[in-house]
């Protein structure tokens, strides 16, 4: 029989889209726990949208979002409309899509926080929370922040960037994703069987 073209299958299924405006401080966690719910019951299908404007707050609250939305099996797309500071920035930089819209700043700091007890307690307990915080920001910072910027943050500096410059490192961030599935999908080398893979004398 002559060939009539190309036969197509299409199966719909309804995405459900939901959005989250992060504005303001963020709060304690006990105010969040309805977003909480949402990112870790939602489907694969599903798309959550986080706008954020936000100059950061509490830290606890910020890593109970960052830890929701790596364990959501939905789409989750961060958004930056104005500015991102402190933990609002790693919660930026935990989406699995990143936006940014022109005019917006994020902002990069050390932690701050008050500890009681006795001296040698209160000592412990910065060391403690200065290691906790370093693995922190390597995990969700990089490759975004290099390194070294990193290791200027820990050690007191600020580090505020623009849209442009924001934009930017997200389409390096981008480019070296790309790169890696790209090497990954090469295929390897192997040795002629029973061979070391030396050249012939």
């Amino acid at each position: 029989a002559p060939f009539r073209g190309l036969t197509r299958y299409e199966q719909q299924s309804p995405v459900r889209q939901v959005s989250y405006y992060l504005c303001g401080e963020i709060l304690e966690p006990q105010h969040y726990t309805e977003m909480f719910y949402t990112l870790r019951t939602a489907a694969h299908s599903d798309l959550i949208y986080l706008h954020l404007n936000s100059s950061g707050g509490d830290f606890n609250t910020g890593l109970q979002i960052i830890n929701n939305i790596i364990a959501s099996e939905a789409r989750v797309i961060t958004i930056l409309e104005a500015r991102a500071y402190s933990m609002a920035a790693l919660i930026f930089l935990a989406g699995d899509k990143l936006i940014v819209h022109d005019n917006c700043q994020l902002m990069f700091h050390i932690y701050s926080g008050y500890f009681s007890g006795k001296g040698n307690e209160q000592e412990a307990e910065v060391i403690a929370v200065g290691k906790w915080f370093e693995k922190v920001m390597a995990r969700i910072c990089m490759p975004f922040l290099s390194e070294a910027e990193i290791g200027r943050i820990l050690k007191g500096s600020d580090l505020w960037m623009d849209s442009d410059e924001i934009s930017h490192r997200l389409a390096r961030v981008v480019h070296a994703r790309e790169a890696r599935k790209t090497a990954a999908r090469r295929p390897r080398k192997t040795a002629p069987a029973g061979g070391t893979g030396n050249a012939p004398d």
